[in-house]
């Protein structure tokens, strides 16, 4: 059984950073890729990064590359996502996800099948 849990959220001021974590279990292939997406109240869920778990492949959104950053530890089947320069509109619950698309990168919330519960990230002005 695959069960992805969230760690990392908080409050921050805008221009702060924070590192969020996603600690996964039971993935038994180097296939799968990593992701994180966020949704913020009233909108659709949004992809953010996502990293191949066997490699060092990696995609950002464009409303984040420059500042956020995705990095994996295979070792400890841990995926991180570093949020530097945060803004007011990057408040959201952020979740991670993993998924065997062979399709990349994989930016659709659908091409994952495995999600952890979200953590909320809030960045006051």
């Amino acid at each position: 059984q695959v069960q992805l849990v969230e760690s990392g959220g908080g409050l921050v001021q805008a221009g702060g950073s924070l590192r969020l974590s996603c600690a996964a279990s039971g993935l038994t292939s180097n296939n799968y890729i990593m992701g994180w997406f966020r949704q913020a109240p009233g909108k659709e869920r949004e992809f953010v990064a996502c990293i191949r778990r066997s490699g060092d492949w990696t995609s950002h959104a464009g409303s984040v590359k420059g500042r956020f950053t995705i990095s994996g530890d295979n070792a400890k089947n841990t995926v991180y996502l570093q949020m530097n320069s945060l803004k007011p509109e990057d408040t959201a619950v952020y979740y991670c996800a993993a998924g065997s698309s062979f399709v990349w990168p994989s930016t659709r919330p659908d091409e994952f099948r495995y999600w952890g519960q979200g953590t909320q990230v809030t960045v006051s002005s």
